[in-house]
């Protein structure tokens, strides 16, 4: 029996527990963070909790490896403004968002679309969570045992 990914909503799987930066998050902390995790990026969030932005393993390469502002062929780094001492002088800011009640289907189309392997659940502005195409994956692998 064919499982309808349309029905099956990113809340149901997200990640819910997201280690997260602060805007002021020192570049140095930044590092320490990638050095230390396995994670390919972090949400940046504001003192109220707040979606600001993502800093991924993308942006440190060409802003800190580089020391440059990523070129507007790279379309989902283009929007970084700055290269600042703080996540907020890194971060792109309006990372690829989706609700929690988008479905399964819809996220892995957006994904495919804005070529990203990840993105931010936010519920009324707040992060509530994060989706990688590893976690759509998983569950295509899981239903189809």
């Amino acid at each position: 029996m064919a499982v309808d990914y349309a029905k099956i909503s990113v809340a149901e799987i997200m990640t819910r527990a997201v280690v997260t930066v602060i805007e002021e998050t020192t570049i140095e902390d930044l590092l320490g963070l990638f050095r230390k995790n396995h994670y390919h990026s972090y949400p940046v969030v504001t003192k109220t909790g707040e979606l600001a932005g993502i800093v991924s393993e993308d942006i440190v390469l060409e802003i800190l490896l580089f020391d440059r502002i990523p070129a507007s062929g790279h379309t989902h780094l283009s929007a970084v403004r700055s290269l600042g001492d703080d996540a907020s002088g890194i971060m792109m800011p309006y990372p690829v968002t989706v609700s929690p009640d988008t479905s399964l289907s819809e996220t892995a189309d957006l994904m495919l679309r804005h070529r990203v392997d990840r993105v931010c659940v936010a519920d009324s502005g707040k992060l509530a969570g994060i989706l990688s195409k590893r976690d759509i994956v998983n569950e295509i692998c899981k239903r189809r045992d």
